[in-house]
């Protein structure tokens, strides 16, 4: 038997699922134009908020 205290009500399911899933767009597309470096993501309330990208790029010695 569950609590249904613990679950979310279906709407704020629904709209967590949603902005999980625009979250995870976001990542992929930061991760598709990175060839070298880091993703920093910033999370406040459980919801991802700022997506750092840092790109490292090598020079070729002359």
């Amino acid at each position: 038997m569950t609590n249904a205290a613990q679950q979310p009500a279906p709407a704020q399911s629904t709209e967590a699922a949603r902005l999980l899933e625009e979250s995870i767009a976001s990542v992929r597309e930061a991760l598709q134009g990175l060839r070298y470096g880091a993703i920093s993501l910033t999370v406040h309330e459980g919801r991802v908020v700022q997506i750092d990208v840092t790109e490292k790029k090598r020079l070729k010695p002359n």
